[in-house]
């Protein structure tokens, strides 16, 4: 008997937010396995805001996804049947098998899990590429040092949440900008932070300022926008700005209107000498995930990182997890299981 598998497809580009129409749920027949192969059912499925840009079509680091087929994205998987010699029934693995309920690997591309892994969607955040984009982005480019002030953007997010408690455990005064009041507490009382300010406050510059007494030393970027036009003002000499992401403007479609900020913040990094350096985490630093993997796994053994994930269940409900997370409605890694 035939059985079926569930996909979800990008059947249009989206102009400025995606929507619902810009997916396609398919029902398909699974081919035949064959030798070599290993079919693997999806456990959890990450969701996450680089995705948005591999919506459109226009010049980024890695190829558009192409209208027609499967959404990309990482997931934890189970190895259901088997004609490959190095992967048995019941194996759970870590591939880029994208959007859907079922694939069919050659087992390139896949990693295998330890059995003793606590928690098996943690690869696809603490442990995987939210948890690395966090280590590496921080100390790599951030160079934080005991005492300084360091500010999170998306401070309760899969990467700002880690970037927070790993420059406490450096020494740091660590400030998040979070959305809502809710969220900031849970980023002070919850992760440790030290100060956090909304970002739907009206008066966001002068917040942040009251947070930081001393300037900024490390900000972390990974928003862009109003938090941006706040933060620049506050940077020390010397300050450093890892940059991973912009996802206030992921779904922008033209420059924003008001006065130009280009030339404040460019003399800014000139006159105060700041540092600002984009990365994209496994084209820059692949050759250290083991050492990144070895740290916040003894981290996490020793219980100083907490880790907070948002699941939604079901593969259908994908699409519009994903239109939330791009408007901060997540509360944590947002992960879908299946």
């Amino acid at each position: 008997m035939t059985q079926n598998y569930q996909r979800i497809v990008l059947v249009s580009r989206p102009h400025g937010t995606p929507t619902l129409d810009n997916f396609r749920q398919e029902e398909l027949p699974l081919p035949e396995l064959q030798d070599g192969e290993v079919l693997l059912k999806t456990l959890h499925l990450s969701l996450d805001p680089y995705m948005r840009g591999r919506m459109s079509e226009g010049p980024s680091y890695a190829a558009p996804v192409a209208l027609g087929e499967v959404m990309v994205g990482g997931a934890v998987s189970e190895v259901i049947a088997s004609r490959h010699d190095n992967f048995a029934i019941g194996d759970r693995v870590l591939g880029y098998t994208g959007w859907q309920s079922h694939a069919i690997s050659t087992g390139s591309g896949l990693t295998p899990l330890p059995a003793t892994l606590a928690q098996p969607s943690w690869a696809l955040g603490v442990l995987g590429m939210p948890g690395f984009t966090a280590y590496m982005g921080l100390l790599d480019i951030g160079q934080p040092k005991s005492g300084e002030t360091v500010v999170v953007a998306a401070a309760t997010g899969a990467v700002g949440s880690l970037v927070g408690q790993i420059a406490k455990l450096k020494g740091c005064r660590v400030v998040g900008i979070a959305g809502g009041t809710t969220k900031c507490r849970y980023a002070v009382e919850e992760l440790g932070f030290d100060a956090c300010v909304d970002h739907h406050s009206r008066d966001l510059p002068a917040q942040l300022a009251l947070a930081c007494p001393e300037g900024i030393d490390v900000y972390f970027e990974n928003v862009g926008g109003p938090v941006l036009q706040a933060v620049v003002p506050l940077l020390n000499t010397g300050a450093r700005i890892p940059l991973c992401g912009l996802i206030a403007q992921y779904n922008s479609t033209e420059l924003p209107e008001g006065p130009d900020f280009s030339p404040l913040l460019l003399r800014t990094l000139l006159t105060r000498r700041v540092t600002l350096k984009g990365f994209i985490i496994f084209d820059d630093y692949g050759h250290r995930y083991p050492e990144f993997a070895a740290q916040m796994g003894t981290w996490l053994q020793e219980g100083k990182i907490r880790y907070r994930e948002d699941h939604v269940q079901g593969l259908a409900n994908a699409p519009q997890a994903f239109i939330g997370l791009l408007e901060g409605k997540n509360f944590g890694k947002l992960v879908i299981d299946h």
